[in-house]
């Protein structure tokens, strides 16, 4: 359907001016997120932050980012859930170091928004971003699932991954961050029995993210699916802006390419591309686009202050 990509971003002010523009015109907003709005926001898996908390299976396994250890094939169940209930508490239940997804919030509040993520942290509920207005098309770092899956339900998961990493001898500090044990490693593994298993069947249970064909869809995503098919519905014939936020091609069919397709097809629709290195758009709907290339934060700040709308710091 489209032509190659559109070579160059626009200058950065000028792509603020347009945006702000449209941000002021439209009647909707669809906001569309990828992986790069939680790495701005300083939810990053490599360099420090994973030397951190992972150095004791970095140098026992040789893997230097988080995303490679969530597929090394452990020994023990044990062993898994040490590494995972790590991977899972400081991503999913600390808060990003960066207020990002809140200057993100604080743009749209005011208007009629909508949000579909592939992202799977959870930051736009903490954000402040209404649950109803959202769609984690790919799971939800904070449910378990049946590994099966026997039966399509979630279960959450908070209670027993606080338990799983205060085994391994951590302490959880009272603003929810995760500090190591004092001069020594943690444990690399939890008690057997606070291995999830499955309350249906007894297999293991896994993480509700979409991997394969058994990631379960239960009545809450269908639920979500529902009221984002409806919210474009409603919408097709007003003014919507498409507002993709860090967006890459890993899954490109979720949210990029779904926009362009109704960019395309909608008349008083208007595409904006935020990202870093990336922001770029068809050339059949070039003149409906607005591409800004730099770090989404910076991009944000910028936006509110255009709009004498006080960020939060």
């Amino acid at each position: 359907m489209f032509g190659w990509r559109s070579p160059k971003a626009q200058d950065t002010a000028n792509g603020i001016d347009r945006l702000r523009g449209a941000l002021d015109k439209t009647d909707a907003v669809v906001i569309g997120a990828g992986a790069g709005l939680s790495a701005s926001a300083g939810f990053v898996y490599t360099g420090k932050r994973f030397e951190r908390y992972f150095h004791d299976f970095a140098e026992k396994y040789h893997f230097r980012d988080m995303y490679s250890g969530g597929f090394h094939p452990y020994d023990t169940l044990e062993e898994y859930w040490a590494y995972w209930s790590r991977y899972i508490y400081i991503n999913r239940y600390m808060d990003a170091p960066k207020p990002v997804y809140q200057k993100l919030y604080d743009l749209v509040k005011d208007k009629d928004y909508f949000v579909l993520t592939t992202n799977v942290d959870h930051c736009f509920q903490k954000a402040g971003f209404d649950k109803h207005r959202l769609f984690y098309t790919q799971g939800d770092y904070g449910l378990f699932q049946c590994s099966r899956p026997c039966h399509q339900k979630t279960y959450n998961n908070e209670a027993v991954i606080r338990e799983m990493v205060e085994a391994q001898g951590c302490v959880i500090d009272t603003d929810g961050t995760l500090i190591l044990p004092e001069g020594a490693s943690p444990k690399m593994t939890v008690p057997s029995d606070l291995v999830p298993h499955c309350p249906k069947c007894g297999e293991p249970m896994s993480m509700n993210l979409r991997a394969d064909h058994t990631f379960v869809e239960d009545e809450g995503w269908h639920k979500a699916s529902e009221r984002y098919a409806e919210f474009l519905r409603r919408h097709q014939n007003v003014k919507v802006l498409f507002l993709e936020a860090a967006v890459g091609f890993n899954t490109p069919s979720i949210v990029k390419y779904s926009f362009w397709r109704m960019t395309h097809e909608w008349k008083d629709a208007v595409y904006a591309c935020l990202n870093y290195g990336e922001a770029y758009a068809p050339d059949e709907i070039k003149k409906k686009s607005i591409c800004i290339n730099g770090d989404i934060g910076e991009i944000l700040y910028r936006l509110l202050n255009s709009q004498n709308i006080t960020p939060e710091k």
